[in-house]
């Protein structure tokens, strides 16, 4: 038996974002203090209080839709039901997370929305809900400031439309539950893709309202909209009363940077872990843990960057449970203590000292790894490599030397 509620919302987070620029998915990434993700959510559920939030994600990334919960507030967390998995499309994806809901609970109106908009404000919320209760199908939509052009396939003009007559359309579009549901679930039996939950409603017959949009709700797509979403954020930040918005960039003023410095001698073994990638090799490094000498290095310098010691203090070697442990635990570990201090990580520099093996080849790869690791963007994150001209350690290829620099905001 299902239970009942009046409002559900369905947060769609199932992409990978492409062409919001190299790293981790953008629902993911950071906008000052908290994921794109968790800004979503806390807005929806400060927005329609007594609502139940379910987010659809892809199946790899249930520890970084984790993470995202894991700073919500009390009341933001206890809205959010189980993810469902998403599919190979948009359009799966909302169908899963539609069954999902008709499996928990009975509502009578769902929102869908996208991850990538988290500034949709309770107002609009409010609109998106009566129009769902007045029309039993509406969406957001705000008027266009361009002449619109049809065309040809040649390239020619072939139409004009009258743009006082065209929206463009956002999210959270709203539906009666069942409505939306049958519509879906008509869509994928006869196997019909649509570009949004709308046409799949027009398709099933149903006539769909456009209620007035915002457009401060607009959707994170490319780098340049992660900066105007900063801009945005920071403006908000003097007149906010949300601590969501008040705990931005625009406070961080405290710039702190720490230093790392590591080492680790050869071993026998055929690979060697720099920033949480394999390379194959002639020999290992040797230590307690994987002995990713790079990443023990970076760690140490967002450590030092917080004042909070070294790895050893939080991580003895003497422990027997590290032992072979993967390093990425001590950087997660590190990253996570900046940002319960209301703070954020704003570049990674490092540096590789050894004559073999070669690091360039992997440069990208390791940049990648750890900008995941540390949940940033990969543009923030700089990998270097040099040798010492054969003098020293590194020199007689006895080892391998990392240095990193870390630049942490905090706030005062």
């Amino acid at each position: 038996m299902v239970a009942e509620t009046e409002i559900s919302i369905l947060v769609v987070a199932g992409g990978r974002g492409s062409r919001a620029g190299e790293g981790m998915p953008k629902q993911y990434r950071r906008l000052a203090d908290k994921t794109v993700l968790a800004r979503t959510l806390e807005a929806m559920g400060a927005s329609a209080p007594g609502a139940r939030l379910k987010a659809v994600i892809h199946p790899d990334d249930r520890a970084l839709y984790a993470q995202s919960v894991a700073e919500l507030s009390d009341a933001a967390r206890a809205a959010v039901s189980e993810p469902a998995l998403g599919g190979a499309t948009r359009q799966e994806s909302v169908r899963n997370g539609l069954e999902a809901v008709a499996r928990e609970s009975a509502p009578q109106i769902v929102l869908i929305h996208d991850a990538a908009r988290p500034f949709a404000d309770p107002a609009l919320i409010a609109r998106a809900i009566a129009a769902a209760r007045a029309h039993g199908a509406a969406v957001p939509g705000v008027p266009l400031n361009d002449t619109v052009k049809e065309i040809d396939a040649a390239g020619f003009v072939v139409a004009t439309p009258d743009r006082a007559r065209l929206r463009a359309v956002q999210t959270p579009q709203s539906f009666r539950f069942p409505l939306i549901l049958a519509a879906h679930r008509a869509a994928a039996a006869a196997d019909r893709e649509y570009t949004d939950d709308a046409m799949i409603a027009e398709a099933a017959g149903h006539a769909v309202h456009v209620f007035p949009g915002d457009l401060a709700n607009f959707k994170l797509t490319t780098p340049e909209d992660f900066a105007r979403a900063m801009d945005q954020i920071k403006a908000a930040a003097p007149q906010s009363d949300d601590l969501t918005n008040v705990r931005t960039i625009n406070v961080l003023t405290d710039v702190r940077t720490g230093q790392g410095y590591d080492v680790h001698a050869f071993a026998e073994g055929d690979q060697v872990w720099l920033g949480g990638v394999s390379i194959p090799h002639s020999h290992s490094l040797a230590g307690h843990s994987d002995a990713d000498v790079l990443m023990h290095a970076i760690t140490d310098a967002v450590l030092g960057a917080i004042a909070e010691g070294d790895i050893g203090a939080h991580f003895p070697p003497s422990d027997s449970q590290w032992k072979g442990a993967a390093s990425k635990i001590f950087l997660e570990h590190a990253c996570k203590l900046v940002r319960a201090r209301g703070g954020m990580i704003a570049h990674i520099d490092a540096t590789v000292v050894c004559e073999a093996p070669k690091v360039g080849p992997h440069r990208d790869a390791i940049r990648a790894s750890l900008a995941e690791i540390m949940e940033l963007d990969i543009g923030r994150v700089a990998i270097k490599a040099t040798t010492t001209e054969k003098l020293g350690f590194t020199g007689r290829r006895e080892g391998i030397a990392a240095l990193a620099i870390a630049t942490v905001r905090l706030p005062e």
